[in-house]
């Protein structure tokens, strides 16, 4: 059962029985008449693409839902305001929403609880972040000990628990098809799942790249099993206008062997602790790719790799 009401139900089979437009219009009048089952479902549909995609208006849905009732779409408003994704960005208000979240719900209690044990300023930046320590000049490759604490690490882990999903790209065909070069499995904290304890982590890797949080994708959590490994490549994007110029990968576990990431042109070699971050370059100053960067993840040998990932574009990445 999915728990809305049979009319939303109803149009939602017109949607996937290819009459789109008659199901939108209904769902839009089920929107006029305050129904915030409805607001939620138009508003998903607006941010994922399913109809005309339109972020700005999809978290305007979510915040009338919230607003109407529904736990789910204050959910999204509360990450979306403390993220500032498709709309204002605002700390405090977001920390006040998910204070009154928390007293009914485990999950944003959890987040609220994370955040409290946070070095961080009234913006949600963080206070005490430790100087990265450099171990390769070309490319340019920063090491930061502890970013994450283990607690931090854990709860990234939980956040990330639901999502797992073979990691896949589009083909030449826009199908989407396991990657052929990376062979974990994956699980994107995407924005409306970005809760506000993700953001201030994210925020963190921000501080430590020298760069806006707004300018980094939505970040991953990839996990490797023995044998499973992330095979040569560039993490630059040929032709792209806002160059994804630096990447950020963050350990959330340790205690397994192999799995260290290696620069092939180099020889450089690192694996860290839990906790520990690696910061690395993609580009020249001329915004080029840096043949150096060309890096593989090394296949596991034993145990599980758990490791966050984020790329950051040179320019804002968010809507």
């Amino acid at each position: 059962m999915s728990g809305n009401p049979p009319e939303l139900d109803q149009a939602m089979r017109l949607f996937a029985a290819g009459q789109r437009q008659r199901a939108v219009t209904q769902i839009e009048g089920m929107v006029l008449r305050g129904m915030p089952q409805a607001m939620l479902m138009l508003g998903h549909m607006k941010w994922g693409g399913h109809i005309a995609q339109d972020p700005v208006g999809a978290r305007r849905l979510y915040e009338r839902a919230g607003s109407a009732g529904s736990h789910d779409g204050a959910v999204a408003a509360t990450n979306l305001l403390a993220s500032g994704v498709a709309g204002e960005r605002n700390w405090l208000g977001a920390i006040e929403r998910l204070q009154q979240e928390a007293a009914r719900d485990a999950k944003r209690k959890a987040a609220l609880d994370l955040i409290a044990t946070m070095m961080i300023d009234v913006q949600g930046n963080p206070l005490d972040l430790s100087k990265g320590e450099q171990v390769s000049d070309q490319p340019w490759v920063s090491i930061y000990r502890g970013l994450f604490t283990a607690a931090e690490c854990d709860y990234a882990l939980k956040v990330a628990e639901p999502g797992y999903q073979p990691s896949m790209v589009y083909n030449a065909q826009r199908q989407l098809v396991r990657d052929p070069i990376r062979s974990s499995d994956s699980s994107v904290l995407h924005w409306l799942i970005e809760d506000p304890a993700i953001h201030a982590l994210n925020q963190r890797i921000a501080a430590a790249a020298g760069l806006p949080a707004e300018n980094g994708e939505a970040a991953q959590v990839l996990r490797y099993k023995p044998g499973q490994e992330y095979k040569p490549h560039h993490d630059f994007v040929r032709a792209a206008e806002n160059q994804r110029t630096m990447t950020a990968l963050v350990w959330l576990n340790d205690g397994y062997d192999g799995g260290e990431t290696a620069f092939l042109k180099t020889g450089l070699k690192v694996k860290g602790r839990k906790g520990d971050a690696m910061v690395f370059r993609n580009t020249l100053p001329d915004r080029s790719l840096d043949l150096l960067t060309e890096h593989a993840g090394l296949p596991v040998k034993r145990g599980t790799k758990l490791i966050y990932n984020r790329w950051i574009r040179e320019a804002r990445w968010q809507p």
